[in-house]
Order: structure tokens, then C-alpha cells, then sequence
């Protein structure tokens, strides 16, 4: 492979490129129009903005690796894909943009060459410009296509003979005119007096444009985009860090000093106008052209010759010219599709990656050359020089500015990374240099400039729409990290107020994945409002790869169905101290959970005791640290593992435990020495990964890690056996199921039983993780594919997305279920929210279902809200006291409803139900000192909370009789007195409330006041 040094690679393309057309073919044009003092103020303006971006441009180059993609690459890697891809598009194309400005330019000099000798293809200047561009622009593709190495070695020649050429003009203009011709055409050699004339400006309508300062600035500006020459071809230098800071700003002091000296040379040897006619020498008219019926053909303002004039030999003037703008031509022609090149291989924008193909040794990109040939050829076709030079002016400055912007804004962030070995820099003079890049653009032109900008807004924000997967540790990255700090650190100094209180929620949903309907709930309060935490509790010991790739995994699914919420799971904790650890550790400052989400556990009859135990202190711990509690019941259950990965295998063991706040095994217990419970890992496994897989990186890529949870699963998971630990339901004894009315169930599938026979009384087992572990490939293939998906349109945006919900082996999923996995997502027929507003929580069991009655998808559930009255004659006081309430809190609400008889007795089938419920955990008072005592039920207990127990089965009398057909029933939740009520009770309590019933909501608040009367 071909590698360049800092003078082969950097330095000759730079000098080629800023001395191409312009020096030839339009600084004395320049000179004409600005004057000497002007023109030597525009070109040291072109400096000063090149001199800048080539300061920022040399920081941004030190501070790490520099791969192909020159410009692009840096903005891209500075500030993000989003500006990166934008401007690397837009300077792909004004390079191709260039090609063509070139070869127009050496077009222009060819057939004044051949008017010379009185020759002409067609006949008309246009047309011969047309036809040896489109020559000239072939045989240049065929020079790059040939490869690199003979594109450097025709560079060198034509360095050679621009520079011969150069001479050949500052020769010229020490000798003088040879001849009368010479001097009729305004060649008269220096002279202090024309300089003094010269010096000032004089500005006149050319080319259908009344010239000014700035005009003039756009046509020359294209001579200083030379100064990127060397930089986009940076995957061919040997060394980018160094060759680029030293080449580029050698080129621009060397070109500056000469740009300069032609300027003032120009200005002090040639007449602005001559008529070329001898006998006008001699009586005094030759340089008068004010009033001539023909025009004047000669001088700086009328003659594009002026060097060929001045010089020594002529020639030598034509060979320079052809050089110099054959050589920025090359360059430019391989500039754009190198860059064009590693934006396609990026992948940020669609339909261009069959450009990213490079062949050859060298990885040329010969589609992007054919490309760039076809955008030349139609703009050689255009044949004006000046219409293309401003449009190239402010792409070129459009790169300028963000290449500025990006070093300021390293400067300004900091980022640990930015550390440029270049130190000749300032960020405030890279600032200054960005809005000058700006200014200038509106300057030339400020519809191209509008223009320019609009087409970088659009292709940023396509870029933004497709989200592409690509980590580049950008500077934007910086600045989010950065401002997210701050704000939380200013939230942190902010006093608590009930106006701004808003629901942080912890759920325990265990992978995400598994329990969507979970998950969709907790979203519809914290959407647009507030944090959401999932929480992920693994029994054993996990790799820290495995870890990795399930944090990944996790919030990948939640960034792939549009939920903004985070994941975080803890390992080598059995439930309980899992859970204590999620709620006190999980979030910073003001930004932690103040809810806790759970499942409701429905296999707490035939779980083990201890299972029981922990989930009931667990809502204990969250009330002891001031945190409200909340626990969701569905008919269907939550977990639905099963149906998305494949049915469970193994054998049942009666120690098996794990996530048990959803009902069922909710996450991924390891324990490395089989201890127990949970998933049994061979430790050997764990204890032999110290091979090739264990040397890889830890910042690896997803699907390296992807790669390690699946052999981490398919090896150890299929020597695992747990117990069953039912999801659905458990049907009480002796007590006819109660249904929804019909039409409702036709409505709302999601909410019927399985094949709409009853509710579902199976036990789904919880040893799920083996089918887990053999799909779990090509689910963590899926998740990441649907996180690069971009966003849909609003209108989808409405509806459930189910393209990603798919059975074991990608089968599909029957509608019914796919119906009950989506049902939160859905929007909601015509019903009702009802609140059960049971005791004062401070307000939470109100807000949230207020919450949820103003998503889309909800507003057309209105809200009914129940209180209980204890006795008849305080009836109407409660209820106006109530609604007096509700209206100083400004809750909406429909209907209110005040309950009289909730101490009546229930009847005999509820409490027959209720002592079927509690039937296996009665003990006799005797058996006190036995360990599980804590998970029975003692007759002094039974006698001591038959009040209670009485109040919660008429509870349920009133639920059926008020709340059957309610889309969503909110309650407030019992409070679980620690030592005065034990947990099957407990959990017996709430099986009454939310059996057979719609989905459920048990809500706690932590006393603190959630609602205020005042604005």
C-alpha cells in the first residue's frame, strides 16, 4: 500500500491546489476590479479564515488516530454522525463541484490558447469549453482509476512546471515590453504612477453583476479550499497527526507571500484597460476606453491573459496554467470520492453504501470516481467559471465553520480525550473563525448561503431521524454527559415542592423483554414526565461480559419500542436483599425512584415460604424508606416468556426461586456452586473462560458480547434445574369465576382468558431460561436490529408495534395473545378508570390514575371515584366533602361515588372463598417457635384482624358489584403492618381484591403530599 510523507502527500497538494486557476486566469481580474490595496486586503482575509480552520483543523488532527475520510472524518469523530455526515456530504459534492471549476478553468485557457492561432472547434467559446472539459475530464479519470501512486507522480511534473511558470511571469515583469504591441495592450512595466492609480478600487458591471468587495471575495475565495487538499486524503499518509499541521500550514504562508507579490506586481506593470491598437500608443488613446463604439479587448479589467502578456515566454505561462488547473482538478477529483468513500461505510445515510466498495491495494473508490465524473461533466457543461465559484465558496465555508466549531467546542467541554499534541491553537479564536465562515457566506451570497445551510440542516436531520449505531465518542457526547451533570447537580440545590412532584418509578420487571405489558404500564405514567427505572435481580454470580451484554441487551429493547426509561440489574442476591438494593441505591440526587412498581405475585400459595416472606418484606423495605408502593394484576399475568422464547424444559427442585414480584421467575439466577436454588451453572465453566474469549477488550462491541451471553447461556443454562413458579393466576376453591360481560370481552381480546373458556389454571413453570438461552441469539439480533430503526410516523406511533413480538424459532404469535402482550400500547374503547380512593396516602392513589387518563391512548376512559362512607348518616357530608376536594386538586372526574355499608358483613360464598384462600397456612398458636412461622397464619392472628379481614372481602363484594367492566381499577393498597399481620394473610387480602377482576392497580403512597390546592 502506497503511503505519502508530510511534502509528497501534503505540502504539493496544497500547493497545487490554491495555486490553480485563480493565479492564472483571475487575480489580475481581481487586482482590476479591487485595486492593489483591496486585493491584497481579500487575499490576506482568505488567509486569515484559511490560517484559522487550518490551526483548528491541525488540533482536531493531533488529538488521535487519523483514518481515511479527511474533513468528514474529523467532524465526524469532533461533534457527532449528525453534523459529520451533513458536511461530509456537502463537501464530497463541492468537490466534485471543483473538479468541474477546474477544468473550466483550464478550458478557458486552452481556447484562448487556439484564439491565438485563430482556431475553434465549433465556432462559439461556449460550446469548445463544453466539448474539451468533457475530453479533459475523462483523461483525468483515467489517471486516478490507474491508482494513487500515478496520480503523486503527475502531481510532481505539474508542480514543476507551475512553478517554472511563475518565474517566467516575475521575470517578465522586470524586463518589460518587448515590443509597441506589448504596450498598446497595457503592458508598460513598472511605474509608480500606474501603481497609484492601481491601488484604488474600481468596480464595474461584469458577467450580468454589479461588483463590489464581496462579489469579488467569492470568486477568488475557491483559490484557498487547496488548503484541505492533504487532509482528505489522510488514510493515504503515513503519518495524518504529523504531515498535516506541517504541510497545510506551510502551503498557506508560501501562498500568501505569493498570491501577494503577483497582486502587486500585476497591479504596478499592466494598464485596467488597452485597446491593443499601436496608433493609439502614439496619440495618447491607447489606455482611454470611455468612449470607444468598440470595446476595449486588453488590461487587467478585459484580458484573462495578463500573465501570458507580462511573461518572459509566453508558453511557459500556458504550461502553468495547464498545470495549475489540472492539478487542483486531480486533486479534487480524488478528494471527493475518498471522502465520499468513508461516509458510505459508515452507513449514515440510505442508498449509498454501494459506493463504500474500494478496489485494488490500495482500496480505491473507483464508483465514487464514475460518480464524481458524471457531477463534473453536468457542471463543465454549465461553462461559466464565476456562476460556480460562489456556490463552491459556501460549501467549502460551510466545512470551514463546523471544522472551527469543533475544536472550539472540544476546547470549551473538555473531554478527558481531547488532548491534541498541536497546542498552537485557540478556542476562542476558533470561534471567531466560525462565525467569520458564517458572516462570509451571507456575505457572497446570502441565498446560496440559506441555501447551503438548509441542505446541512436536512442532512443532519436525516441522519438524527435514522439514529445510526455508531459510538464516536464525539464531543456532543461530552457536552450531553456534561449538561446532564450540571443540571443534576442544580437539581440537587433545589427545595422539594408538591407542584413539582412527579412519579419516579422503580419496576421490577426483570428483563424487559419478557414482561412488555410490565413495562408499557409504568410508561404511560413517566412518559414526557418523569424517570423510569427496570430492575433486574440475578441470583448468582454472572461474568462481568454477561453483565455487558445484558445492560446492553436491556436498554436496547427499551430504545427499540420508543420507552425512555434505564435498566440496571444487581447479581449474586437472592430476592429480597436484590430488591433493597435496587431501591436504595438506584438513581442520583433528585433523580431516584419514589415508587416501586412489582407484579403481583400469584403464585404465592404454592411458592416456597420463604419466597413469600421476601416479597412481602419487600414492600416493607419500600415503606420504610419513604418510597410509595404499587403492584399490578392482570388476568393473563405478566410474564411472557414463554410464548416469546419457547417453552420451559427441565425438572422442578423445591428450593427453585427467583424474581418473584411478577409472578414468576423474572430474571437470570446463576449460582456458580449450585447452591441454593435458582440456575445451577458448572463453575467450571465460569473457571475455564480465561482463553481467547476473556482477552478480548472490555469496551467490545455488542455483538462480541451478544456472542458471550449466548455461549454463556447455551453452555451453563442447559445444566440448570429450578422449580415451577406459576404466572397465572390461581383459581380459588369453591368459587364460581366471575366474567366480564361479553361485549366487553369482544372489544378487548386482550383481556380474555385463554381461548376465552376461563381463566387460565395452569402453572406455567419458571424454568423458561433454557429456550431462552437457544433463541436468545437471535433475539438480542432482533432488539438490535429494531434499535437502528428510525422513528415512524406519529400516525403509527399510535398503534401497538407487534413486529418484534415473535414465538420460539420467529414464529408468528396468535393475534389473541399478541392482543394481551400489547394492551397497554392500544388505544382504549369508551370506559372507565375507577378510583378507590380508600385512604389518605397523600394523594398518590388519585394522581396516577389522573396521569393515565390524559395519554392518548386513555382519553376516552373517564374517571369514577369511590370513597367509603362508615356510616349512612355521613353520607352526603362525605360526598360533598369529596367533591369539594376534587375540585380544589382540579381532578377530572366523571362520577363520585361515596360507599355507606362497608362495614356490613360480607356473605358466607366470599368468606368461604377467603377461607380456601388461607385453608394451607392456619396453624395452630402451638407451633409458634417453628421456623416458617412467620408464613402461617395463627388463629389469635385470624381473630385479631377479623375486622380488617371483613372489610377487604366486602371490599371485593363492592369491586364485582361496581368496577366488572372498568378498563382499569385503581386502589389504595393495605398497609402492610410488619408484626401485626403476617404475609399469606397479608397476600390473602389482596388475592381477594384482585381476583378475576380487570387490570388491577394497588397503590400506597408514602404520606407525603402529592396534590396541592394552591397554583
Amino acid at each position: 500500500m502506497v503511503k505519502f510523507g508530510w511534502i509528497k502527500g501534503v505540502l504539493v497538494r496544497c500547493l497545487l491546489n490554491i495555486w490553480g486557476v485563480m493565479l492564472f486566469l483571475r487575480l489580475s481580474w481581481v487586482v482590476a476590479q479591487a485595486g492593489i490595496g483591496e486585493a491584497m486586503l481579500l487575499i490576506i482575509a482568505t488567509s486569515v479564515v484559511t490560517t484559522i480552520t487550518a490551526l483548528s483543523m491541525s488540533a482536531i488532527s493531533t488529538n488521535g488516530e487519523i483514518k481515511g475520510g479527511g474533513t468528514y472524518y474529523m467532524i465526524s469523530r469532533s461533534l457527532g454522525p449528525e453534523f459529520g455526515g451533513s458536511i461530509g456530504l456537502i463537501f464530497s459534492l463541492a468537490n466534485a463541484v471543483a473538479c468541474a471549476m477546474y477544468v473550466v478553468g483550464f478550458c478557458e485557457a486552452m481556447v484562448d490558447l487556439l484564439g491565438t492561432f485563430e482556431l475553434s472547434i465549433s465556432g462559439d467559446k461556449v460550446h469548445d469549453i463544453r466539448i474539451i472539459g468533457s475530453i479533459t475530464i475523462i483523461l483525468l479519470l483515467g489517471i486516478v482509476v490507474i491508482g494513487m501512486e500515478w496520480e503523486a507522480k503527475a502531481q510532481l511534473v505539474l508542480l514543476v512546471v507551475l512553478v517554472a511558470a511563475m518565474f517566467d511571469f516575475i521575470i517578465g515583469t522586470f524586463i518589460g515590453p518587448l515590443d509597441a504591441e506589448e504596450e498598446s495592450k497595457g503592458f508598460i512595466g513598472y511605474s509608480v504612477k500606474l501603481f497609484k492609480e492601481n491601488f484604488w478600487s474600481d468596480y464595474r458591471y461584469a458577467e450580468n453583476v454589479n461588483h463590489d468587495f464581496f462579489s469579488v471575495f467569492s470568486i477568488f475565495f475557491p483559490a484557498a479550499t487547496g488548503i484541505l487538499a492533504g487532509a482528505n486524503i489522510s488514510g493515504d499518509l503515513a503519518d495524518p497527526q504529523g504531515a498535516i499541521p506541517k504541510g497545510t500550514l506551510l502551503a498557506i504562508v508560501i501562498t500568501t507571500v505569493s498570491y501577494l507579490l503577483f497582486a502587486v506586481m500585476a497591479g504596478g506593470t499592466m494598464e485596467r484597460d488597452a485597446s491593443g491598437i499601436i496608433s493609439d500608443l502614439y496619440n495618447g488613446t491607447a489606455y482611454i476606453c470611455a468612449n470607444r463604439t468598440e470595446k476595449c479587448e486588453w488590461g487587467l479589467h478585459n484580458s484573462f491573459q495578463v500573465m501570458e502578456l507580462v511573461s518572459a515566454f509566453g508558453p511557459i505561462i500556458y504550461a502553468g496554467c495547464f498545470a495549475a488547473t489540472l492539478s487542483s482538478a486531480l486533486a479534487s477529483l480524488v478528494s471527493a470520492p475518498k471522502v465520499f468513500q468513508a461516509l458510505c461505510k459508515d452507513e449514515l445515510y440510505p442508498y449509498i453504501t454501494w459506493f463504500a466498495r474500494g478496489y485494488g491495494k490500495n482500496n480505491e473508490p473507483v464508483r465514487g470516481y464514475i460518480l464524481t465524473f458524471f457531477i463534473a461533466v453536468a457542471f463543465i457543461l454549465i461553462a461559466e467559471l464565476n456562476a460556480i465559484a460562489p456556490l463552491i465558496s459556501n460549501f467549502f465555508l460551510a466545512a470551514y465553520a463546523l471544522i472551527n466549531f469543533s475544536t472550539f467546542h472540544a476546547s470549551l467541554i473538555k473531554p478527558i480525550g481531547w488532548r491534541p499534541t498541536f497546542k498552537f491553537y485557540n478556542m476562542w479564536m476558533s470561534l471567531a473563525g466560525a462565525i467569520l465562515c458564517v458572516l462570509v457566506m451571507f456575505m457572497i451570497s446570502w441565498w446560496t448561503a440559506l441555501l447551503t445551510l438548509a441542505v446541512v440542516l436536512a442532512l443532519y436531520l436525516i441522519v438524527t431521524y435514522r439514529k445510526p449505531d455508531v459510538n464516536w465518542g464525539s464531543t456532543t457526547q461530552a457536552q450531553t454527559y456534561k449538561n446532564a451533570l450540571v443540571s443534576v447537580q442544580q437539581l440537587n440545590n433545589v427545595e422539594d415542592h408538591v407542584k413539582n412532584y412527579r412519579p419516579q418509578i422503580l419496576v421490577l420487571s426483570g428483563m424487559p423483554n419478557f414482561r412488555p405489558p410490565l413495562i408499557d404500564f409504568a410508561y404511560l405514567i413517566t412518559k414526557n414526565l418523569s424517570l423510569m427505572i427496570c430492575g433486574h435481580i440475578l441470583k448468582g454470580p454472572v461474568p462481568q461480559r454477561v453483565h455487558n451484554s445484558l445492560a446492553y441487551k436491556g436498554q436496547s429493547w427499551l430504545r427499540a419500542h420508543r420507552v425512555k426509561g434505564f435498566y440496571n440489574h444487581v447479581d449474586e442476591v437472592n430476592f429480597e436483599d436484590g430488591a433493597k438494593a435496587l431501591l436504595q441505591a438506584s438513581g442520583i440526587g433528585k433523580l431516584r425512584p419514589n415508587i416501586l412498581l412489582m407484579g403481583f405475585k400469584a403464585d404465592w400459595r404454592e411458592c416456597p415460604r420463604t419466597d413469600l416472606i421476601m416479597y412481602f418484606n419487600v414492600m416493607h423495605k419500600a415503606l420504610d424508606l419513604h418510597m410509595a408502593v404499587a403492584i399490578l394484576r392482570l388476568r393473563e399475568g405478566l410474564d411472557y416468556s414463554n410464548e416469546l422464547l419457547g417453552a420451559a424444559v427441565g425438572k422442578e427442585e423445591p428450593n427453585g426461586t427467583g424474581v418473584m414480584a411478577n409472578g414468576g421467575k423474572g430474571g437470570l439466577g446463576v449460582n456458580g456452586a449450585g447452591g441454593e436454588g435458582g440456575l445451577d451453572v458448572d463453575k467450571s465453566y465460569l473457571d475455564t473462560r480465561t482463553g481467547s474469549q476473556c482477552s478480548l477488550p472490555r469496551n467490545q462491541s455488542f455483538s462480541q458480547m451478544s456472542q458471550e451471553l449466548y455461549k454463556f447461556l447455551s453452555i451453563g443454562l442447559r445444566q440448570i434445574t429450578t422449580r415451577a413458579s406459576s404466572m397465572s393466576d390461581v383459581s380459588s376453591p369453591g368459587t364460581p369465576r366471575l366474567e366480564r360481560h361479553k361485549e366487553i370481552e369482544d372489544e378487548s381480546p386482550s383481556n380474555n382468558a385463554e381461548d376465552g373458556k376461563g381463566q387460565r389454571n395452569e402453572s406455567r413453570t419458571c424454568d423458561v431460561e433454557e429456550g431462552r438461552a437457544e433463541t436468545d441469539r437471535e433475539d438480542i439480533t432482533e432488539v438490535f436490529k429494531n434499535s437502528l430503526r428510525g422513528k415512524k410516523e406519529r400516525k403509527e406511533e399510535r398503534m401497538p408495534r407487534t413486529d418484534h413480538l415473535k414465538g420460539p424459532g420467529g414464529a408468528d404469535l396468535p393475534k389473541e395473545l399478541l392482543h394481551r402482550i400489547t394492551q397497554f400500547q392500544r388505544r382504549q374503547r369508551k370506559g372507565t378508570i375507577d378510583v378507590w380512593w380508600l385512604y389518605d396516602d397523600g394523594g398518590l392513589t388519585l394522581l396516577l390514575p389522573y396521569i393515565i387518563s390524559t395519554r392518548r391512548n386513555w382519553s376516552s376512559c373517564k374517571l369514577r371515584v369511590f370513597a367509603l362512607a362508615n356510616k349512612k348518616d355521613e353520607l352526603d357530608f362525605e360526598q360533598r366533602s369529596m367533591a369539594s376536594l376534587l375540585a380544589k386538586f382540579r381532578i377530572d372526574y366523571s362520577v363520585l361515588k361515596v360507599i355507606p355499608d362497608i362495614t356490613k358483613k360480607p356473605k358466607e360464598e366470599t368468606k368461604t372463598f377467603f377461607d380456601g384462600l388461607i385453608s394451607d397456612f392456619v396453624q395452630d398458636s402451638n407451633n409458634d417457635d417453628d421456623e416458617e412461622n412467620s408464613a402461617t397464619i395463627t388463629e389469635a392472628e385470624l381473630l385479631a384482624m377479623k375486622d380488617k379481614t371483613n372489610r377487604h372481602l366486602r371490599l371485593r363484594e363492592l369491586l364485582i358489584e361496581n368496577s366488572m367492566e372498568a378498563n382499569l381499577v385503581v386502589m389504595t393498597l393495605p398497609m402492610p403492618r410488619k408484626g401485626v399481620v403476617s404475609a399469606p394473610l397479608y397476600m390473602a387480602w389482596l388475592e381477594a381484591l384482585t381476583q378475576d377482576m380487570p387490570p388491577f392497580l394497588l397503590v400506597r403512597g408514602n404520606q407525603t403530599s402529592v396534590l396541592t390546592f394552591y397554583s
